[in-house]
């Protein structure tokens, strides 16, 4: 093994210098598009010797270490220039420090019996320089070969070079796809539903737009709209969009810094009371205009910590105003189901016990109840259940009913509570 080789495969194991590029082989060749600038090389590039295979050509220059390059002309064609600069040659003694080029028409891709050299060829090229073919076919696939030059007195190995690459050209250019957002700024209140659009030209084979806000994707939409309540206070919204089949395009706009107005609101905590117990609401806000809804059971909808005193489980809500923006927060009260049934009565007409007296009942006006024998036939059933509705040991015939046990299932039908099934005792 020479010195260099050893060198170069020391060098390739720690990193220090760049494996083979894909674009080594004409069939990998790298598309180059307008607008654009590559950075390519051909360190530990090589050449494929065979009839007619890619390398096998001699122009203005014999391939040593070829990279491959394509670009497809736009639907008018005419003259193109491929622009070689920031040429950086790897330095070793007995090393080349030039580069070689030329433009390619393949009648058959990477055939080198199809080839024909267009334009001007370049040899010995140790800085910046360009290759100009004109009167190129429109919707034509052309190719950029690129070769380290392995010439002169002391030469033994060819060059390899890292470098800049751009097409331009009647042949290539193409309108630059813009996008703009609007409104560019603007001013929303915390909440607020905020629209943004986006408007695109010279944007042919036109993709998804994506919405960012602050670099974060947070919507991929079909259309060229948006919509978010999710902004804060100096947030930035951004779009982008995919433009051409072919080499495709991403322009994007951003908006300005956006004003969201905002204000402390809180409805305060959650509680939980006994039926027929009040509350105070604990609203915190430095907005001047607010209220609370529902009203019904509030001692003034007007005041911060108004007393509410509610039948059911109620949530209160706080919605609050200022410059022109309103916001709303939540509060829940609840009221504990406080339901005491007992297990035993004696209607014996001697004045005590004689119903089934069930307390916190009356609270509940929707409330069903049904009463059955052990063997599942019903003796009293009712809707809404109070101490005078209460049931007095009776069947449905309204005659004595037997001492012993019965069974019952008393719902509530508040959509919370469920359902009470038990057995009670009935003593005559």
């Amino acid at each position: 093994m020479s010195m260099r080789v050893f060198l170069s495969f020391f060098l390739l194991s720690i990193g220090s210098i760049q494996a083979q590029e894909t674009y080594n082989s004409c069939v990998n060749a790298l598309p180059i598009c307008p607008n654009e600038t590559y950075s390519v090389n051909n360190i530990g590039a090589n050449v494929t010797f065979c009839p007619g295979c890619e390398d096998d050509f001699t122009f203005c220059f014999t391939p040593e270490n070829s990279i491959w390059l394509q670009f497809t002309t736009n639907a008018t064609g005419g003259a193109v220039q491929v622009d070689f600069s920031n040429l950086v040659f790897e330095i070793s003694a007995g090393q080349d420090t030039e580069l070689q080029a030329s433009i390619i028409e393949a009648i058959a891709p990477c055939d080198a019996t199809t080839y024909t050299q267009l334009g001007t060829c370049a040899s010995n090229e140790a800085g910046n320089f360009s290759l100009a073919a004109p009167g190129l076919a429109p919707n034509t696939t052309y190719y950029v070969v690129v070769d380290g030059d392995n010439n002169g007195v002391g030469i033994t190995d060819p060059a390899e070079c890292t470098f800049d690459v751009s097409i331009s050209g009647a042949g290539v250019d193409r309108p630059i796809s813009t996008i703009s957002i609007s409104p560019q700024t603007g001013s929303f209140c915390s909440e607020e539903t905020a629209t943004f659009n986006a408007a695109i030209t010279d944007c042919p084979d036109t993709g998804s737009y994506q919405w960012f806000i602050n670099g974060t994707l947070v919507a991929t939409t079909t259309i060229p709209t948006f919509q978010t309540s999710e902004l804060n206070d100096g947030d930035i919204v951004s779009v982008q969009t995919s433009c051409y089949a072919d080499c495709p395009a991403t322009p994007t706009d951003v908006t300005s810094p956006l004003v969201v107005t905002s204000f402390p609101l809180d409805a305060g905590p959650d509680q939980t009371v006994q039926p027929g117990e009040s509350a105070i609401l604990g609203g915190v806000t430095t907005a001047t205009t607010y209220n609370w809804t529902p009203s019904f059971g509030v001692s003034n909808p007007l005041n911060l910590n108004p007393v509410v005193v509610p039948t059911e489980t109620t949530t209160y809500t706080l919605t609050a105003t200022q410059n022109g923006c309103t916001q709303t927060d939540q509060a829940t009260i609840f009221v504990e189901s406080f339901i005491d049934i007992p297990n035993s009565f004696s209607p014996n007409g001697d004045g005590a016990n004689d119903t089934w007296i069930i307390e916190g009942a009356e609270l509940y006006p929707n409330a069903s109840i049904k009463i059955y024998t052990r063997w599942g036939q019903p003796v009293f059933e009712t809707i809404g259940y109070s101490d005078l509705k209460a049931w007095n040991g009776t069947d449905k015939g309204g005659k004595p009913a037997a001492a012993g046990v019965y069974f019952y299932v008393f719902d509530l039908r508040d959509g919370e509570t469920e359902e009470m099934k038990g057995s009670l005792t009935l003593i005559r």
